[in-house]
């Protein structure tokens, strides 16, 4: 059984009037891709190494968002094995033509030298319940691709230019090229179109047609605190794009005093009665120009087109709170399963809040069935490898969150653990876990990883004598982390807490940048999880359950 319980939804206070609560994806839910069909949005964003591949929440008033689970569910879609921390699936477009949803999305192989090596790709559905086309290999001259549907019916491909050589500008301006439904690949010339502001990293480009004018909007300045999103038009499609003279659309640069960081990356929408709404990336650091443990989530903005044609978002900021649009009625709050979950493993499948690292959650090492009501997690590799690992998670989504579960586990001897986590990338995390001692004695203890170097925090190691069914607790407050455990997680539980805290704004996207001279050597970009972690180092048939899996944000 799952019982999910609600989340706020706001309501303006006096006025009756629903209003729009930022974030309305809170945790990590980067780079959103907006899109309506009828009554029905939807918001597709970045899933980076996790699978399912490409996330994506639903709503029909763009206040209540609930969450679909992701789109590229195996390797035929989508090939995660051995991809490096923050590569894999970057910045997808969801689009709608011809009756069909279109989804196309980057898988991002490097960071190394300035090369990326990002191959696009398209696949195609009726529904966004699938099926789902195989995909079609498109270029890869860069990321942050898109899909403009004209009105005349051609489609074209836009995305960013990377330029690998030393000494050139890395994000060399936007291209189009037209792409052919019919024999489904690019066709005709690549053409330049914009090369961007002196904002520079000019990314993410999306094309918006309106009044006889080409809209193209750009996310520039970096995916940090100076991020912004840009606007440009042109009476034709191929240009010359004229840079709006009022600035940037959107940006919270300059202004830390504001709670939502980072702006940028947005795609705009249209509603049924003819208004217009930004869907963009924020984030929430715990202090000014801070970490952001909860990654960078989406937001929405209330946009205005003057007389002048440019779109306007109030003061050009991010606001927290947002007036719904024309119509949309109060009514109690509704339920958001990110916010409140408790997961008995009931289903015959995993949720859509669960994700698993680099691998699809297959019959291999996940089991459902054999033990019902249970989630049996067979044991993969270590925490440092990339090819197949056991780590079944969920997104932080609350700066104060609590998240439990409840192990059975017979470690044969050290090389087998199993336990929760408090996880952003193979090389930062922490793990409450059991596993043996040299005489084969179950124990209790804490690894924690830091830029690579794994330690055991020291004093926690606890002997746990014949209990193998346990109850494992993690409490994020805020930038401290606090782990618990019981012997008795089934009746009126009796927690003990190990007597230490540790650093969670190590598990943010600030945290787990590392420079080298002039180049990226890792990057940030995916946000906390917490998760349910097996290994078994000796491929001996190590084996966890878990019974049930609660995650409540205060």
């Amino acid at each position: 059984m799952t019982i999910a319980k609600a989340a706020v939804a706001g309501v303006g206070e006096g006025t009756g009037h629903r209003m729009i609560r930022n974030p309305v994806l809170p945790g990590f839910h980067p780079d959103p891709s907006i899109l309506r069909v009828g009554s029905d949005y939807y918001i597709a964003t970045s899933t980076f190494e996790w699978y399912p591949g490409v996330r994506v929440h639903h709503s029909t008033d763009l206040v209540d968002w609930q969450p679909l689970g992701g789109v590229l569910t195996e390797r035929r879609l989508l090939d995660l094995t051995g991809t490096a921390d923050s590569c894999g699936v970057w910045a997808p477009n969801l689009s709608y033509a011809n009756g069909l949803f279109h989804l196309l999305y980057t898988d991002v192989a490097t960071f190394a030298g300035g090369y990326w090596d990002p191959q696009n790709y398209l696949v195609t559905a009726p529904s966004m319940a699938g099926p789902w086309s195989d995909p079609v290999v498109l270029h890869g001259r860069g990321f942050d691709a898109s899909l403009f549907h004209d009105e005349d019916g051609t489609t074209w491909m836009l995305s960013m230019r990377a330029d690998w050589r030393p000494g050139r500008n890395r994000f060399a301006g936007i291209s189009l090229q037209r792409y052919d439904h019919g024999e489904r690949r690019l066709t005709g010339p690549e053409h330049l179109i914009f090369e961007g502001t002196e904002a520079g990293l000019t990314e993410a480009p999306l094309i918006y047609r309106k009044d006889g004018w080409y809209y193209l909007v750009t996310a520039e300045g970096g995916t940090t605190l100076t991020h912004q999103v840009t606007v440009a038009r042109s009476r034709t499609l191929l240009g010359e794009y004229e840079v709006d003279p009022g600035g940037p659309m959107l940006t919270s640069s300059g202004r830390p005093d504001l709670a939502l960081q980072k702006a940028g990356h947005g795609s705009l929408v249209r509603t049924e009665a003819g208004e217009w709404y930004l869907a963009h990336l924020v984030a929430r650091p715990y202090e000014p120009s801070g970490r952001c443990v909860l990654g960078r989530e989406t937001a929405l903005q209330r946009v205005d087109w003057p007389a002048d044609g440019w779109p306007r978002i109030c003061d050009g900021v991010p606001a927290e709170d947002v007036p719904a649009p024309t119509g949309i009625t109060p009514r109690p709050p509704s339920v958001s399963s990110e916010q409140f979950e408790d997961d008995h493993f009931d289903a015959p499948v995993l949720g859509p809040n669960w994700s698993t690292l680099r691998r699809p959650a297959g019959a291999g090492w996940i089991d459902l069935s054999t033990r019902p009501s249970h989630l049996r997690i067979h044991g993969g590799q270590s925490p440092m490898a990339r090819h197949r690992p056991s780590l079944v998670a969920r997104r932080v989504t609350g700066q104060r969150s609590t998240f439990t579960a409840t192990c059975e586990f017979e470690p044969r001897n050290f090389r087998q653990l199993a336990g929760i986590t408090a996880y952003y990338n193979s090389r930062n995390w922490y793990y409450l876990h059991v596993t043996a001692d040299d005489d084969g004695s179950a124990v209790l203890d804490v690894l924690c990883c830091d830029s690579g170097r794994v330690t055991a925090a020291p004093g926690l190691r606890t002997p746990l004598g014949d209990v193998r069914r346990v109850g494992l607790r993690a409490r994020l407050d805020g930038p401290v982390l606090t782990f618990a455990w019981t012997p008795s997680p089934d009746a009126d539980p009796v927690w003990r807490d190990l007597a230490r805290t540790f650093d969670a704004t190590t598990l943010s996207d600030e945290y787990a940048v590392t420079m080298v001279p002039g180049e990226p050597e890792a990057w940030g970009f995916t946000g906390a999880f917490v998760g349910l972690w097996v290994q078994d180092l000796g491929a001996e048939g190590g084996y966890a359950d878990f019974d049930r899996a609660e995650y409540r944000t205060d």
